[in-house]
């Protein structure tokens, strides 16, 4: 089964585009949905449904961060994110971020190391065990959370006035019946999509 990009020499090689899979000869066709290069028929292949959704979180998180640096958080990323959800409003250890993240205890060190030199997370002892160290979200980290948060609700508005409300509440429904509820909310994207 051929996987949709390998990584080759450093350069990601997209399968599906250099096979030739489901691209036709002619130039400037495309389907229903106005991709380029796709043949005209009311059925899509196969692979655009991920290539879409994946196109469309992408979108998302990319306008957040363009917004997010113009709101005084230049140095966000979509992992600090992630993490920032991992250590939560209690904090935890990196231990329990990495757990929460799926990836190793050391991988998310070196994120927690990098939350901490940007000002979004500090470090203190565990008032319960004094050998434990708790990560904390510090008010800036706060900060940049609340703020994603107003963003995404703008964009998603957005998205309502392009689409129609009904459209987009439909989608949200239409997502809520097809993905596992233990998927919905899990903090393993970036070590799902090739590490922290």
């Amino acid at each position: 089964m051929d996987n949709m990009v390998d990584h080759v020499a450093g350069e990601n090689v997209n399968q599906v585009v250099d096979s030739g899979k489901g691209i036709p000869d002619r130039p400037g066709a495309s389907d229903a949905s106005g991709v380029p290069g796709l043949p005209d028929s009311p059925d899509s292949p196969g692979f655009l449904l991920p290539l879409l959704l994946f196109g469309g979180f992408r979108t998302l998180i990319d306008r957040l961060h363009a917004r997010l640096a113009e709101e005084g958080h230049p140095d966000m990323r979509p992992a600090h994110g992630f993490a920032m959800q991992a250590i939560g409003g209690r904090g935890a250890t990196a231990s329990e971020i990495g757990r929460r993240l799926g990836v190793s205890k050391q991988a998310a060190g070196k994120t927690v190391d990098r939350l901490l030199a940007l000002g979004y997370a500090e470090r203190a002892d565990d008032p319960a065990d004094a050998r434990r160290k708790l990560v904390h979200l510090t008010p800036r980290g706060h900060d940049a959370l609340a703020r994603s948060a107003a963003v995404f609700d703008e964009l998603r508005a957005e998205w309502s006035t392009v689409l129609g409300a009904d459209r987009v509440r439909a989608l949200e429904a239409d997502l809520r019946n097809v993905v596992p509820a233990e998927t919905t909310f899990r903090l393993d994207a970036t070590s799902w999509l090739g590490g922290v």
